[in-house]
């Protein structure tokens, strides 16, 4: 947790003004305090929103509104219908640390010139035990990990670290909160992926009508999110929702290859 004076926390403070979001996180300076909500909450009066103490932002912040585990802060399925105050910056500073643990630090990291960035293939070479398959990704393999693990609809961070044929996520693209190296998630992802890619591979006849079915199944329940059941990181399941964007992916590909061969 930063100090009250903690260039950090300065830092956002200045970018904040009066005020401000944070990810999923609305900010309202009223004198010394600072009133905390979700942003899809800033309409709606005080008295319709749960009261919450800065400490138990934390557990807030534990699960989704379904009561599944949040395993990435920085996803977007932070739970609605809540209000916190904090009496003053020290007190901003603990909410957001309990919100989005380490996003003020790595923002201030963000500005230093050059950045401490890490990228994809340094980052897999220094990679040991079960986890040293990620390594033989290849460069376009490496590509499709981080557009199935990294994009808005699972992620919020700004993504500044790079691979060779994916370079860093846009201004606009996410939130403020920075990205600096890949995340146990991501890592975990690739060990995955990488086995995937060493499974025996099957030719399917199938039209382009077909392959469009195929994808659109796959959309559907992309978009239906995942079960009750389910939780974001079980990577063994086939529904998960980080595969079925690897899946869609791979067809995406294989058609536009397709389209190329055929024009």
């Amino acid at each position: 947790m930063t100090r009250p004076d903690s260039p950090a926390l300065h830092a956002f403070l200045e970018q904040l003004g009066d005020a401000g979001t944070l990810a999923q996180v609305a900010i309202q300076k009223n004198g010394a305090r600072y009133e905390l909500r979700h942003v899809s909450d800033q309409s709606r009066p005080a008295s319709e929103l749960k009261s919450l103490a800065i400490p138990e932002l934390r557990t807030l912040a534990q699960t989704t509104e379904e009561g599944r585990f949040r395993p990435l802060k920085s996803a977007p399925n932070l739970a609605r219908g809540w209000r916190a105050v904090a009496e003053n910056a020290s007190e901003l500073d603990e909410a957001l640390e309990r919100l989005y643990p380490g996003a003020l630090a790595d923002a201030l990291a963000a500005r230093q010139s050059p950045p401490p960035l890490t990228n994809f293939r340094e980052f897999v070479q220094r990679q040991s035990g079960m986890y040293r398959v990620t390594a033989l990704l290849t460069d376009a393999q490496a590509a499709r990990v981080i557009a199935s693990c990294c994009p808005p609809q699972f992620c919020l961070k700004r993504r500044l670290w790079s691979a060779a044929l994916a370079a860093p996520d846009p201004p606009e693209a996410k939130s403020t909160i920075p990205c600096l190296e890949p995340c146990a998630l991501l890592l975990e992802w690739a060990r995955l992926a990488a086995r995937l890619e060493q499974e025996e591979k099957h030719e399917l006849g199938l039209s382009a009508s077909e392959w469009e079915t195929i994808a659109s199944a796959l959309q559907r329940a992309q978009a239906s999110g995942a079960g009750p059941d389910e939780r974001e990181a079980d990577f063994a399941s086939a529904r998960n929702p980080r595969r079925v964007q690897w899946v869609l992916d791979k067809l995406a590909a294989l058609k536009a290859a397709g389209d190329e061969g055929s024009g």
